[in-house]
C-alpha cells in the first residue's frame, strides 16, 4: 500500500509537468499528504515544484487552501462587533519595496477597521511582515489567543504564518525553502480567524483576476487584488503603485469581478521613483523608517504610497466614498498621529510580556526624537 501512494502521488505529478491540472479536491488531497509528511521530502519538493513551474489554477489553488486550512490552522474567532479585514500581498515580486501593506493597515485600524492580519518571515524579500512587527515591539512569536485579544482590544493583530502555533506542518515546508511557490498565495490566505474582506497584493497581472476567482471560491465577501507597476514599466510590486498603473479585480458583494487600471496621478498623487520606496539595509534602519512613517514626520513617496495602499480598504469597508477621499483620509490619520497610538496599543496588546514590546517600540521612538 506504502509503495502504491508513493506511486500514486508520483504519477500526479509527472502530470503536472507535462502540463495536466488538477481538481481542486484533487490538489486538496495531494497537498494534505505534503502537509502531514507522508510523501519523501523529494516527492514533496517535486510537487511543489511542478505546480509552480506549470503555475497553479484557480481551483488549485482553493485546493491548496482547503488542504492547509482544514488540517494545518489553528482557527480563532474573535469577538468583534464587524468585519474582520486582511491587508497583504504575497511577495514574488520583482521590485522590491519597504512593508508597505502593514503601515497601510495599521493606518486603516486607526479608522475604526478591525484587521486581522496574516503575514509571514521574509522569504524573497528583505523585510516581511513578521521581521518588521517583531523590530517594533509587536509578539510575533504568540499563541494566536494572544492575537485572538489584540484583535478584540485594539482592532488590529497578525498571525505568523511561520509559526508551527498557527500552522504546525506548513511551518516546516516554509522554514526549508527559499523560492516562491503558489504557496505565497494559498498559504497567506489560510488566515485563522477568516475574514471575508481583503485587499491582497499578487506578484504578476496574470493573477489579478484569479485570484478574485480564488478569493470568491474560497468565501470572501469583497475585495481588491492589486498589481502595481512600476513607471517603465518593467517590474511591478504586490501593491498598489505610486510609480505607475496598478490593475485591479475587485470581488462584489453579489459575486461579480470587475477589473478597472488606475495611476496615482488620478488620485492626485505625484509618481514616484523606484528608489524612493526601497527597503533599508537592515531591519533597525527599516523600523525607524516604518515609524518616521506612522508618526507623520516622513510626508513624500513613502507615505504616499501607505496612503494609497490604505485607501481601498477604506473604501471596502465604507470609510470612503471612493479610493481618492481614501487617500486623503488616511494623509489626514498620519497627520493626526492617531497611527502611532494605534501601534501602541497593538504592541501593548499582543504581547506575552507587555513591558518587554514597550520598551522595544518607546526605545526606537526615542532614537528618533518621538515623544
Amino acid at each position: 500500500m506504502h509503495e502504491e501512494k508513493l506511486s500514486d502521488f508520483g504519477f500526479t505529478v509527472n502530470a503536472l509537468i507535462k502540463g495536466s491540472s488538477l481538481t481542486r479536491s484533487d490538489t486538496c488531497e495531494m497537498f494534505r499528504q505534503v502537509l502531514m509528511n507522508e510523501q519523501p521530502d523529494l516527492q514533496q519538493g517535486a510537487f511543489l515544484a511542478a505546480m509552480t513551474a506549470k503555475g497553479a489554477t484557480p481551483e488549485e489553488i482553493a485546493g491548496v487552501w482547503d488542504a492547509i486550512f482544514e488540517y494545518d490552522t489553528v482557527k480563532v474567532t474573535p469577538a468583534v462587533s464587524q468585519p474582520l479585514v486582511e491587508n497583504c500581498g504575497t511577495g514574488m515580486d520583482a521590485l522590491d519595496t519597504f512593508n508597505i501593506s502593514t503601515a497601510a493597515s495599521i493606518v486603516v485600524a486607526a479608522n475604526g477597521i478591525c484587521m486581522a492580519k496574516h503575514g509571514a518571515r521574509a522569504i524573497t524579500s528583505r523585510c516581511g511582515a513578521v521581521d518588521l512587527l517583531e523590530a517594533v515591539g509587536v509578539d510575533v512569536e504568540c499563541d494566536p489567543e494572544i492575537v485572538k485579544r489584540s484583535i478584540e482590544k485594539a482592532g488590529i493583530g497578525i498571525f505568523n504564518g511561520m509559526s508551527h502555533k498557527i500552522h504546525p506542518q506548513l511551518a516546516r515546508i516554509l522554514s526549508q525553502i527559499r523560492f516562491g511557490t503558489f504557496l505565497n498565495i494559498a498559504a497567506s490566505l489560510a488566515n485563522p480567524a477568516l475574514p471575508r474582506y481583503a485587499v491582497r497584493g499578487v506578484y504578476s497581472k496574470n493573477l489579478v483576476e484569479p485570484v478574485a476567482r480564488v478569493m470568491r471560491e474560497i468565501g470572501y465577501k469583497r475585495a481588491f487584488v492589486v498589481r502595481g507597476m512600476n513607471g517603465n514599466e518593467t517590474g511591478g510590486m504586490d501593491e498598489l503603485s505610486t510609480l505607475g498603473e496598478t490593475s485591479i479585480a475587485e470581488l462584489h458583494e453579489n459575486g461579480g469581478i470587475s477589473t478597472i487600471s488606475i495611476t496615482p496621478e488620478e488620485l492626485g498623487i505625484p509618481r514616484a521613483d523606484a528608489h524612493t520606496v526601497l527597503p533599508a539595509s537592515n531591519i533597525k534602519e527599516e523600523a525607524l523608517c516604518f515609524l518616521k512613517i506612522l508618526c507623520g514626520v516622513e510626508d513624500g513617496p513613502k507615505a504616499d504610497i501607505v496612503c494609497l495602499n490604505a485607501a481601498p480598504i477604506l473604501y471596502l469597508m465604507s470609510k470612503a466614498r471612493d479610493l481618492g477621499e481614501g487617500v486623503e483620509i488616511a494623509r489626514k490619520t498620519l497627520e493626526s498621529g492617531k497611527t502611532i497610538v494605534k501601534l501602541r496599543e497593538w504592541v501593548k496588546e499582543q504581547s506575552s510580556y507587555a513591558e518587554h514590546g514597550a520598551t522595544k517600540l518607546e526605545g526606537l521612538l526615542g532614537e528618533m526624537g518621538e515623544k
